[in-house]
């Protein structure tokens, strides 16, 4: 077997795909007589500061020579990748054997929870006796090792079924049918998920930027996500291809605390609400998360909407877990479980004659009602309704990262409450 790992071949202005590159690598691969056993689809550390949208690197397994197989994909790249703007930085790696060493495996579950340098993939490619190629400065063989290892570091493999568009159509607004796309996301729901958002009327599973996607069905079982692309009606597709990834799967959180967080990765945290929800200019959600005496900010910035209503619902002294990238030492929401409620509070007792609210009698000297003199010592507890239970809440789809895990798929330790 052989191994060909791409990356950073798009451009954030120009569109292009490394996942269009790929299927464009695999039919060159079948038209030179090679096989092609399966694509591979990873999503890597998503607050990288060089990446486009989903931070995608992608392998071709194929049975081809590595020589041949690096002729072919250099040629790929030259025609396909977005050469002409200076942030896009193409690498290549062409792997032989029947499997990846676990250096390059564990290079790959780091790659999606860290932040690499070439230097180092450079070192791991040579002392694995790779091929590599590169353009510009090759950032791009950072991403390129860590697809070539990245099949062996799926913990939970979930797929992807993308469609492109015709050539000349790129850059045109995507003729899809609303209609046809939600009957076929019900229809596939839950096998596959994020295809649609209910709640926003949104199609999510087709991009707004430019370049050559029509649309991507993604979900746990393949059969069902080829299906439900099958099912939507839309302009001709040009050519379409399953892959095999590690989204919805949450393989970039870490548990860590509040305290020993970093900037530029992802987390699992649990503490207390410690200041109540304030919406701030821009519809953004801020509240303060303690964990013994070490805070953090958490936000659900506005893109997230629906989800901001039940951040709003929380209060102080409610404990949580929270998921999301930590950047400028504030977490970015991507789900929370509430742990525990706050149900009670304390408050002016009522007179129990006439209904009305004492009124304070004197430091320490308890409460008095001055139209029936009625006395109570303290304050006392009250129950209060909550807008939330506990449970797990997420984002809607048309918000979420591409390896944020929904909640239908399950697998959580607490209840779920999905969005749609």
């Amino acid at each position: 077997m052989t191994l060909i790992g791409l990356d950073d071949s798009d451009s954030r202005e120009r569109g292009m795909c490394t996942t269009y590159l790929a299927v464009r690598v695999a039919a060159a691969v079948r038209a030179a007589g090679g096989t092609v056993e399966r694509l591979v689809l990873a999503r890597l550390n998503p607050a990288v500061e060089h990446k486009t949208r989903g931070n995608a690197a992608l392998c071709v397994h194929t049975d081809l020579a590595t020589d041949e197989a690096l002729s072919i994909t250099r040629e790929a790249v030259d025609a396909f990748a977005e050469t002409d703007d200076p942030r896009t930085n193409p690498g290549i790696v062409v792997a032989p054997g029947e499997t990846a060493p676990e250096p390059v495996v564990a290079f790959s579950r780091r790659a999606v929870r860290e932040h690499l340098v070439r230097a180092e993939a450079e070192a791991r490619i040579d002392a694995a006796g790779y091929r590599h190629a590169g353009r510009g400065n090759a950032r791009g063989l950072i991403g390129a090792l860590a697809a070539v290892g990245a099949w062996w570091a799926f913990d939970d493999p979930t797929y992807e079924h993308i469609s492109y568009r015709e050539a000349e159509r790129r850059g045109t607004p995507r003729e899809v049918d609303h209609d046809s796309l939600f009957a076929a996301a019900d229809w596939g729901y839950p096998d596959a998920w994020d295809t649609v958002d209910h709640g926003e009327n949104a199609m999510v599973c087709v991009p707004h930027a430019p370049g050559p996607i029509l649309h991507g069905v993604r979900g746990d079982d393949p059969d069902v996500v080829r299906a439900v692309a099958e099912r939507i009606e839309s302009e001709p597709v040009e050519r379409a291809a399953l892959f095999v990834t590690n989204q919805g799967t949450d393989a970039h959180l870490r548990d860590g605390t509040i305290a020993t967080s970093e900037d530029g990765r992802s987390y699992r945290l649990d503490g207390r609400v410690a200041t109540p929800p304030e919406t701030r200019q821009g519809g953004h959600v801020f509240f303060e998360l303690d964990d013994e005496g070490a805070t953090m900010a958490c936000a659900a910035f506005e893109p997230t909407k629906r989800f901001r209503d039940r951040v709003r619902a929380l209060q102080i002294g409610d404990e949580l877990t929270v998921c999301g990238e930590v950047s400028d030492g504030t977490l970015k929401l991507e789900k929370f479980a509430v742990r525990d409620l706050v149900t009670t509070e304390r408050v002016v007792p009522a007179c129990p004659d006439c209904g009305r609210s004492m009124e304070s009698a004197g430091r320490g000297q308890g409460y008095r009602c001055r139209r029936c003199g009625t006395s109570a010592p303290g304050k006392v507890e009250q129950s209060i309704e909550r807008d939330l239970e506990r449970g797990w809440y997420e984002v809607p789809p048309c918000a979420r990262r591409h390896i944020a895990k929904p909640l239908v798929r399950g697998g959580f330790d607490a209840p779920v409450h999905p969005e749609r």
